[in-house]
């Protein structure tokens, strides 16, 4: 089935992953299909950052081991923001491991990821055993796992036959991998988020191989169900103001995607 047409809700009922499903009927209740990159190195920026874009975004995406002060105080806070604003946290950590390595990674170290994220990612080159481990941690918890298939910077080794085999390796845990970091929505199928990082108005790359898409392209070109934006903005001079256009804006381009 091809899922152009269909909104967020229609396609919340062909999720396997209940979380899959609770963040497809969020962004249709929340008329928000955009993410905020939070990546600032202490735990009041991040707090500020949560509190005050959480009513504009459908996802919180951390990096938190960047995190200078870290405090599983941190972690406490930002569920309590994501409890209050509805969204969902997702730690960037991009698992990249065989499966024993990285479910003592989720669960244990100094940051605990499982008990605070609800949404992880993990490279696909290890094999399905990363996914195993992750599931083991995370299925009883009600998480969820994010795939990249593509990225945004330039150079990446990340071939077609790569995304595909990536595509193959998560309809095997279509219960735990919801969606795919990716410039191109890779699969018709309605149940997976097609998640896209580097959006920006302004498509200029910087120094160190970013490249960025609008979120025009990014929605209705690309076929993306999220749209990431980090710098675009938390440099603008009131942060605020430019969530609530770039949230606008990812809206008004999914609408006119289903109207098509």
């Amino acid at each position: 089935m091809n899922k152009a047409h269909l909104t967020y809700a229609e396609r919340a009922h062909y999720c396997l992953s209940a979380l899959a499903r609770n963040l497809f009927l969020l962004m249709e209740d929340k008329e928000s299909n955009l993410a905020i990159s939070a990546d600032v190195t202490t735990s009041a920026e991040l707090i500020e950052i949560a509190n005050t874009l959480g009513p504009e975004i459908c996802m919180l995406k951390t990096h938190i081991d960047i995190i200078e002060d870290f405090t599983p105080e941190l972690t406490n806070q930002l569920r309590k923001l994501a409890l209050k604003h509805r969204f969902l946290i997702f730690e960037d950590r991009k698992f990249a491991d065989i499966g024993n390595t990285v479910k003592q990674q989720y669960e244990g170290g100094i940051y605990h990821i499982a008990e605070w994220a609800d949404v992880i990612n993990a490279h696909s080159i290890p094999g399905p055993g990363i996914i195993k481990g992750l599931a083991e941690i995370g299925r009883k918890k009600n998480r969820g796992l994010i795939l990249l298939a593509e990225m945004s910077s330039q150079g990446h080794l990340m071939s077609a036959d790569y995304t595909q085999r990536t595509l193959a390796m998560a309809e095997q845990f279509a219960d735990f991998v919801i969606g795919f970091i990716t410039q191109h929505a890779i699969s018709t199928d309605p149940h997976w988020l097609n998640i896209t990082p580097g959006i920006k108005f302004q498509t200029e790359g910087d120094q160190l191989g970013q490249n960025y898409v609008t979120p025009e392209t990014a929605i209705l070109e690309n076929g993306s169900d999220i749209i990431i934006v980090g710098r675009g903005i938390l440099s603008a001079d009131d942060v605020k103001e430019e969530a609530e256009c770039y949230r606008a804006v990812g809206w008004e381009y999914y609408r006119k995607r289903c109207e098509r």
